[in-house]
């Protein structure tokens, strides 16, 4: 074989691989997951976010480099081995509180990739920056916090703080991600004495808040009956009142009315008055009107008439057979 035929055959071969290299990077894809970035000469040149099937200058012209549009968690204090089981950094979640006690905290921050250019350039490990912030900013409000907070009740409030904080440490970096949400996993004492005594303490308190409760609400319960009964003697009262009134109205109206009376017809109206008193003041005594000023007495009763007494069935019959006999 000659040399000529030799410089043909490797002259093809390298036209076919650059052919192959030209074919394979002219093309790309995005997912909807992802955002690229197309980087021409080592220089960042644009950003794609929508998904497809893309097109660029081939290798080594522009290269295309791919990050995940999905919020990501980065873990402080412990991490997850390849069998899943957790790994404690003890000397990394140790921090001093307000009131100059030690505990462990850990926590995981969640965040987005949101500026792609400025993460690939403007930090060599962002993740690594984002970690020492995530310490800076949770050993900041821990160390202003005293140790009942921490422990108990005022969690989401040093969350709170610690994610405004790390948000501003990371604006100030310009590494293109925005933190999306800080969670304490755990927040505990570093031995098992302090902590027993610590929860003895604890229980102490919320059985403390526990009493405080039952006695407040006991002293509604009396407020609330009290309110209730004061309530309803004001409302008997006001009935008497109403009561008493309207009675007197129409104790007003019916002596007016015998005031007319009286007034037209005076003999008559005082002895109407007199019978209906006497009725009223002896209701089982018989009233007799008597006059003998002649020296025959004459009388007239005044009474009630007595209803008829229904005859038998037996005493009928005699009186019809009496009749028939008579007869």
């Amino acid at each position: 074989m000659s040399v000529k035929r030799i410089l043909t055959i490797a002259g093809m071969a390298f036209a076919g691989l650059i052919l192959v290299v030209l074919a394979f990077t002219t093309w790309y894809t995005v997912d909807e997951g992802e955002q690229a970035v197309i980087i021409t000469f080592g220089k960042a040149d644009e950003t794609v976010t929508e998904s497809g099937l893309k097109f660029k200058l081939p290798w080594p012209v522009q290269r295309v480099e791919k990050l995940s549009k999905e919020t990501f968690s980065t873990t402080f204090g412990y991490d997850q081995d390849e069998d899943g089981n957790l790994i404690s950094y003890d000397k990394e979640t140790k921090m001093i509180t307000g009131d100059e006690y030690i505990v462990l905290a850990d926590l995981v921050v969640q965040w987005k990739i949101t500026e792609p250019v400025k993460y690939l350039f403007n930090a060599e490990d962002p993740r690594e920056l984002l970690h020492d912030a995530t310490a800076a900013s949770i050993r900041s409000i821990i160390g202003s916090s005293p140790i009942d907070d921490a422990l108990t009740d005022g969690k989401a409030e040093i969350e709170a703080e610690t994610r405004d904080l790390l948000s501003t440490l990371v604006d100030k970096y310009d590494i293109g991600i925005s933190i999306q949400g800080v969670k304490l996993q755990d927040v505990e004492l570093p031995n098992e004495e302090v902590r027993s005594a610590f929860t003895a303490v604890t229980d102490a308190r919320e059985t403390k808040s526990t009493k405080i409760n039952q006695a407040k609400k006991y002293e509604n319960q009396k407020k609330n009956e009290a309110t209730g009964e004061r309530d309803a003697i004001l409302s008997r009262a006001q009935g008497d009142k109403t009561s008493r009134i309207e009675q007197a109205h129409g104790d007003v109206a019916v002596f007016n009315k015998l005031y007319e009376e009286y007034r037209n017809n005076q003999d008559i109206t005082r002895e109407r008055l007199v019978l209906e008193t006497l009725e009223q003041v002896l209701p089982g005594a018989k009233i007799y009107i008597m006059n003998d000023g002649e020296g025959t007495v004459k009388y007239l009763p005044i009474q009630p008439p007595q209803p008829a007494v229904p005859q038998s069935s037996d005493q009928n019959t005699q009186e019809e057979g009496g009749k028939n006999d008579g007869q």
